[in-house]
């Protein structure tokens, strides 16, 4: 392979796996949000909860934290899905009987705690030091970084498509159907005999488990995790994935995070270029700023997002 190739490979590369990772998560969020209609603004906390799950069970003995368990990958990231749905169906629990207002609070609060957690609870998560030597998948090929990064671009490729193809199945069966019929007119689906509560629990959970699985994902490939990576502005990215790409459709949540995540990546480029490194940290919130001016464009011009939910059959829920 020419030298002059192996930058830009590794550079898109790296730029795939990071929009894929995000992806996940927003396809956690359009199960929760743009199927069943539950405003969850706690994303963060639920990826910092399989995050460090993961990294936790993972990593090698160590002083400066709890863990050293030595465990495999995989099992970490099963672990830490496991985790944040478990997070998730707790605070559905308590919440989702409530209006939805009271689920964005508690969501919100819960993202919060968990941060100041994981900055504060130094023996459990290293504080603000955070967790590092997290194993990596394809170590191995570590000296070689443009192989490194196509073989987990392959790897994460692929649970993106499983996942995908999964969730298009949910979708259209009939746990889906009553999910999009809770969403529309609770007390028609009610009428048929379902029951609101127990279906966007299991749809909460769900979608907390992909989160969770993201951030794990996220750790592995990064090697390092921090309380600094789970702030709120997050959450409000992950929302604006979700819009953008259009809330209720698998593909547009794709679409959506690959779109905003190369806003995100080169407004950070131009900064770096064009901005005197005294005033770069300042200059950091114009990233945020050009999100919210994409999000606003979007809002006005195409109010479904680029991909709008497409129209589904909803009057077999009595099937379920």
């Amino acid at each position: 392979m020419s030298f002059d190739l192996i930058g830009p490979i590794a550079y898109a590369s790296f730029f795939l796996i990071m929009a894929l990772i995000n992806g996940i998560v927003c396809l956690g969020l359009n199960v929760q949000w743009g199927q069943t209609g539950l405003f969850n603004v706690g994303i963060a906390g639920f990826v910092a909860i399989g995050a460090y799950v993961s990294a936790l069970l993972t990593t090698p003995p160590g002083d400066g934290h709890l863990g050293g368990f030595g465990l495999p990958v995989a099992v970490g990231w099963v672990a830490a899905m496991a985790a944040s749905a478990a997070a998730s169906a707790f605070v559905g629990a308590l919440t989702l009987r409530l209006r939805s207002d009271y689920l964005a609070i508690t969501t919100f609060g819960v993202a919060v705690a968990v941060q100041l957690v994981a900055l504060n609870a130094q023996r459990l998560t290293g504080g603000a030091f955070g967790v590092a030597f997290i194993p990596r998948p394809f170590d191995s090929l570590a000296q070689t970084p443009v192989l490194y990064d196509l073989a987990n671009l392959a790897l994460v490729g692929t649970i993106v498509l499983v996942l995908y193809f999964a969730l298009e199945r949910l979708a259209r069966s009939p746990w889906g159907r009553v999910l999009r019929a809770i969403r529309e007119d609770e007390r028609a689906a009610m009428a048929l005999g379902k029951n609101p509560t127990r279906y966007r629990l299991e749809a909460f959970a769900l979608g907390g488990a992909l989160m969770g699985l993201s951030g794990a994902i996220e750790a592995h490939f990064i090697g390092f995790i921090a309380p600094d990576d789970y702030l709120s502005s997050l959450t409000f990215q992950v929302w604006a994935m979700l819009i953008v790409g259009g809330s209720g459709n698998n593909l547009g949540a794709l679409l959506g995070a690959g779109i905003v995540w190369a806003l995100w990546t080169v407004s950070g480029l131009l900064i770096s270029d064009f901005v005197p490194a005294g005033l770069e940290a300042r200059a950091a919130a114009l990233r945020i700023v050009a999100i919210g001016v994409l999000l606003a464009t979007m809002i006005v011009a195409r109010p479904r997002g680029l991909i709008g939910e497409r129209a589904m059959v909803s009057r077999h829920v009595e099937e379920e």
